[in-house]
């Protein structure tokens, strides 16, 4: 990955070794038992960092897949619904349609001009062959109501099974999205653990505390009472965990924090950072207000809120905890108005 050097040696190819001499061999054993140099720190947290990075984008996607499958259930539920529905309507019209077909019996089984000839009162074979007649029309209608009902029937269950099939997709996404996300985190864990025990809590003391010496956020006013009420349950959420794939109350991830802490002053927001970039009115970042959205990145892969002072609140990534951090502490996307 990159130009990163690799923590421990790969070992020797067996093959390799076999055409070698005796005394190579033991060379290359004293060679493999010296550990090699760890990576200068630097390094190492550049890496983590960038995996980081990497994870958050996979944690993004699962987001976006995971929002995806809740709105595929929801349509897969609805289309259930209308079959069901539709189905009893056949089953009623068929049910009428055998109705009529009795009574068409019943009152038709001879040929109307026998029936005519052999009748005792012309008068009430008249009234009953007009009777007929309309019951022939209200079935010829019926037909045609089932004829429909049933094209309608094919249809929803069609529709149904397409959803289900896209519902389906969707869970592999989000398995998918979730294994990178768990690769990434793990490969930067067992870069931290390779580190001296100095250089790692150097390392969790810069993650876990924020910047130092950090102004104060300021006395700007919020653009609204809402973002007011949004700021407000952001900054109660300080301290609390990033946790990847969470949207509150206990833990958080970078978009989940926003749309929690929106939430909270009564506003429906996405669930992914780059949905929340267009969940308001843009406005420049020069002219940003307390409870602003900002996201960072080309790709809006991460988000914040801004709290004044040049200043933001957000879940950064694991390890570190809801903080305020400068708002260019890395390249800024948009900065949003809900």
């Amino acid at each position: 990955m990159g130009s990163h050097r690799r923590l421990a040696p790969s070992g020797f190819d067996r093959g390799a070794l076999c055409a070698v001499s005796v005394a190579a061999a033991a060379l290359g054993a004293v060679a493999a038992a010296v550990p090699a140099p760890a990576a200068p720190f630097d390094d190492t947290r550049a890496e983590v960092d960038r995996l980081y990075e990497q994870a958050e984008k996979a944690t993004e996607a699962f987001n976006k897949a995971g929002e995806r499958a809740g709105t595929l259930r929801r349509q897969v539920g609805d289309a259930q619904d209308r079959v069901a529905r539709q189905q009893a309507r056949v089953n009623d019209l068929r049910e009428r349609l055998g109705a009529l077909a009795g009574a068409q019996y019943r009152t038709g089984g001879l040929d109307p001009s026998l029936a005519l000839l052999f009748s005792d009162d012309p008068d009430d074979y008249l009234d009953k062959a007009s009777a007929l007649d309309r019951i022939t029309l209200h079935q010829a209608g019926e037909l045609k109501d089932l004829q429909g009902a049933l094209r309608e029937l094919a249809q929803e269950r069609s529709e149904a099974a397409r959803r289900l099939g896209e519902l389906e997709k969707s869970r592999k996404a989000v398995a998918g999205h979730k294994r990178i996300v768990e690769q990434k985190l793990a490969r930067a864990r067992r870069l931290l653990n390779s580190l001296p025990f100095a250089e790692r809590a150097a390392y969790d003391r810069a993650s876990r505390s924020g910047r130092d010496h950090m102004p104060g956020p300021g006395d700007a006013a919020p653009a609204s009472g809402r973002a007011g009420a949004a700021l407000a349950a952001a900054r109660s959420a300080l301290g609390k965990p990033y946790v990847w794939g969470a949207n509150g109350p206990t833990g958080f991830d970078c978009s989940g924090l926003v749309q929690w802490s929106y939430a909270q002053a009564g506003v429906a927001l996405p669930r992914t950072s780059q949905a929340q970039a267009h969940a308001g009115r843009q406005v420049p970042l020069s002219q940003a207000r307390p409870g602003d959205i900002v996201t960072y990145r080309s790709d809006a892969s991460h988000v914040g809120m801004y709290v004044g002072n040049g200043q933001v609140i957000h879940a950064p990534y694991p390890g570190a905890p809801v903080r305020y951090d400068p708002v260019g502490m890395m390249p800024v996307s948009t900065v949003t108005r809900p």
